[in-house]
């Protein structure tokens, strides 16, 4: 499908669809119904305000809507954006006990390096340079702590545990597409029966952002930024370009990158960690079930961007409510939301036979605490793995001689 846009281009009416709508409204708000709860994590692991939330929460959401209106209304293509979900997930090691300001610092970091990835066309190259295989290692090793915190939450919540489980294993295989929705939606449904479940404290007010101002450390940069860079990059931007290209969308990759880099720069103060183009979810608005005229779909991603904003003006509300469910339940909800990304991320780092070791190294490194001069275990896992491929190769092509 090509490319034809103008500057902004605003839905004429024969363009609007009903179901392209709910299937943008219905990707948008997955992210809500799982992987936000990981942000909550972050912030018990750190000592965060409930002001630092509602303020990361408006950024993300604000930002991703932006960037889910002005492309696809650019580009008349149904390109959705959503915060780095999966990098949220390494934050949970990194942030506490790094000065905040190092931290907002090296968000604005890892939204200058996709900027520069995008607008020089380096993107590209460093996706065919770069060994997937220790990409998906990196994202496996971030998650499988998540995953198998859910098993240990069960000793405090057995009923809800397994039967949240048990639910998303059968919905898995039912309503793939909607397995996590509806697996909160059976955990909500057993709190409300067996839990005394209070929103009577919860915030309706607008919300407002907050500044964080930034500082800067190598220490920070090399910990957090680049690592959340090469999750997006591999995790996000990689897959959600595949997911469009397979439904015949010629997204132009590199303006996509270069946009997310940019609002992930100017949001960062509001303690936003990053945004990027939509990966698994966005397949809900790529395909047929969206629209059966392709020209159409690029409606769901723009009515996703109304959305995006209204989550975001009433980011103190969703904090009051995530808050008033047990500590069990969030962190159930965040191994659950995280074990489709586990399972392709793992699947992913041993494909190829030539990289399993490298990528197993880098799997172990990055899922222990190995800290080193400052520096975390996603960043050790990266370089040591690296090494091991160089190694590797360089062996290789000696024995071939």
């Amino acid at each position: 499908m090509s490319s034809r846009h103008t500057f902004l281009h605003v839905p004429p009416l024969k363009d609007w669809s009903l179901s392209a709508a709910v299937a943008g409204i219905l990707a948008s708000t997955m992210g809500y119904a799982g992987p936000l709860v990981i942000l909550f994590q972050v912030a018990e692991a750190a000592n965060l305000s409930n002001e630092v939330l509602t303020s990361w929460i408006w950024g993300m959401s604000v930002a991703s809507g932006l960037l889910c209106g002005w492309f696809s209304l650019r580009y008349r293509m149904p390109l959705l954006f959503a915060w780095n979900a999966p990098g949220s997930a390494l934050l949970v090691t990194l942030v506490p006990g790094m000065p905040w300001g190092d931290v907002i610092g090296a968000y604005i970091a890892s939204g200058a390096i996709l900027l520069v990835l995008g607008l020089t066309g380096a993107f590209e190259r460093l996706v065919n340079k770069l060994p997937l295989a220790l990409a998906a290692a990196l994202l496996a090793g971030i998650l499988v702590n998540f995953s198998l915190d859910l098993f240990s939450q069960m000793t405090k919540a057995p009923l809800l545990g397994l039967l949240m489980f048990a639910a998303y294993i059968l919905l898995r295989h039912l309503l793939p597409r909607y397995a996590i929705m509806l697996t909160v939606a059976v955990g909500v449904a057993i709190l409300t029966i067996n839990y005394d479940l209070s929103f009577t404290a919860v915030d309706w007010q607008i919300s407002t952002p907050q500044w964080y101002t930034p500082s800067f450390s190598l220490s920070a940069i090399f910990s957090i930024s680049i690592p959340l860079v090469l999750v997006a990059v591999s995790g996000q931007f990689i897959t959600g370009i595949a997911i469009l290209r397979q439904d015949n969308y010629a997204a132009p990759a590199n303006k996509i990158v270069a946009g997310s880099g940019l609002l992930s720069i100017l949001f960062a103060p509001t303690a936003c960690h990053g945004v990027n183009l939509s990966a698994i979810t966005a397949a809900i608005c790529t395909g047929p079930d969206a629209h059966p005229n392709p020209a159409r779909r690029y409606f769901g991603p723009a009515v996703a961007m109304l959305w995006y904003l209204m989550f975001g003006l009433f980011s103190a509300a969703l904090v009051s409510v995530i808050q008033a469910f047990p500590a069990a339940f969030i962190a159930m909800v965040a191994g659950i939301a995280l074990l489709g990304a586990l399972e392709g991320s793992l699947a992913a780092a041993m494909t190829q036979s030539r990289d399993r070791e490298a990528a197993l190294c880098t799997f172990l490194i990055t899922a222990s605490d190995l800290s080193l001069l400052g520096l975390s275990s996603a960043f050790w896992g990266l370089i040591l793995g690296g090494i091991i491929v160089a190694v590797q190769r360089l062996l290789a092509r000696h024995g071939n001689k």
